[in-house]
């Protein structure tokens, strides 16, 4: 198979699935909230060293993170409350302790919590990779009650192993294989695991961090694919999530921009929000597990 993990097949022949009763376009809005600690070099930068030599602390590379997760996740987390929009963050564990302040308003806020790791770094670094999640799970368990359903890897980067040790935690979805507009069953050694749609063509740390547009991108891109999905969901269902970050979306040049996209999703006929686990309990009861 040219995908190993999830069977190849087009769109169009997927079998047909009803749409949730509040609309056929299904809004994920996932902000990801991270910890890049201060004696480590940052995972992106925003400026480039001095002589391309790298050099720690990192002050200036540090300090634009923190700086979202100071001004900007506040910003976020007032436009999502006042407008009612529910919204997920996939969180380093070891935000909890780093950043309690963020934590706690996040869980206030009645965010889902979504596994992201302990720090962001890739989980392929991990020497023990089986443990690093359930840290990660554990950790966010003891802080809100609740065992996340859903993982994010910290870069979206998997090892060859990752489905499995996440199956084995207690996991049911995955947001790290990009592949589809809707949900699909993903094989692993220990049983099904469903992958959600994540999205890289609409996110922030993409778009502005990567690919280095203007401060409009993100709401022009939003724009176009509603206007695709609109035609599509018609006949089917799209889920369409949004890949966001504090100090990159939080930030006051595109912060307007940030309650615009809401206020656009909020007026577009046919939407409706939803988190991850509520995407995979629709579609599981629609399409269950396979044997």
């Amino acid at each position: 198979m040219a995908n190993p993990r999830i069977p190849y097949l087009m769109s169009s022949e997927r079998p047909r699935l009803a749409a949730p009763a509040q609309g056929g376009i299904i809004v994920h809005v996932v902000v990801n909230v991270e910890h890049w600690p201060f004696d480590r070099p940052m995972p992106r930068t925003i400026i480039t060293p001095p002589h391309g030599k790298a050099s720690l602390p990192d002050v200036p590379n540090f300090s634009w993170v923190d700086y979202g997760m100071r001004c900007g996740l506040p910003r976020m987390i007032e436009a999502l409350r006042s407008r009612g929009v529910a919204a997920s963050t996939s969180l380093n564990a070891s935000v909890i302790d780093a950043y309690p302040g963020a934590a706690a308003a996040m869980h206030e806020a009645g965010w889902e919590f979504i596994g992201h790791g302990v720090h962001q770094k890739s989980i392929q670094d991990s020497q023990d990779e089986a443990a690093t999640i359930r840290e990660a799970l554990d950790r966010i368990e003891a802080f809100t009650g609740s065992r996340p359903r859903g993982w994010l890897s910290p870069g979206l980067r998997e090892s060859d192993d990752t489905p499995e040790l996440l199956r084995q935690a207690g996991v049911d979805h995955v947001f790290d294989w990009v592949v589809d507009d809707l949900p699909a069953w993903l094989t692993t050694r220990q049983g099904p695991l469903l992958s959600v749609p994540y999205n890289l063509e609409l996110n922030d740390s993409i778009i502005y961090a990567i690919e280095k547009h203007a401060s409009g991108e993100f709401l022009r891109r939003l724009e176009r694919t509603l206007e695709i999905f609109a035609r599509e969901s018609l006949t089917e269902p799209r889920v369409l999530a949004l890949g966001l970050h504090p100090h990159l979306m939080g930030v006051p040049h595109r912060f307007g921009d940030f309650e615009r996209m809401l206020d656009t999703l909020l007026r577009t006929p046919g939407v409706c929000f939803m988190t991850g686990s509520q995407i995979a309990d629709w579609y599981t009861a629609q399409v269950p597990p396979p044997a």
